[in-house]
């Protein structure tokens, strides 16, 4: 099975050009993996030398998400893409069974002010819900 992974306000808070605070992702990702269950790095970070605007400036932010799964030991089967799949021509989106994204409908949110001021994603619940499907 394989399990798209967003990053900021996933993974981490939401502070976007920096990394948030961990949300507890790397527990649940871990125990993922250990199943043999391969994650895509499902990301809109990447890295580029020039500003791209005023909300997107230069820097290697992919990278430094990239940095994330590293620290935690957490391999990553593709980033961006699937590598097993060779896409439908002009499809961007990679193949994968289960996305797990903070901003897709019915992913189970949480707001912790010491944390953020911004919803992310509740990994208990995900957890739960993984637990519920028989994948955990």
């Amino acid at each position: 099975m394989i399990i798209a992974i967003d990053f900021d306000g996933t993974c981490v808070t939401r502070v976007f050009p920096g990394i948030g605070k961990n949300v507890g992702a790397e527990q649940v990702l871990k125990k993922l993996v250990d199943k043999d269950y391969k994650l895509i790095l499902w990301t809109l970070r990447c890295d580029h030398e020039e500003d791209y605007n005023e909300f997107i400036p230069a820097g290697n932010h992919l990278t430094e998400a990239l940095d994330w799964f590293k620290q935690y030991n957490i391999p990553l089967h593709g980033i961006k893409e699937n590598p097993d799949h060779k896409a439908y021509p002009g499809a961007v989106k990679p193949y994968y069974h289960i996305l797990i994204d903070d901003t897709a409908l019915g992913c189970p949110l949480k707001i912790d002010l010491e944390l953020s001021d911004k919803p992310f994603v509740d990994w208990v619940e995900v957890e739960k819900l993984l637990i519920q499907q028989g994948i955990l």
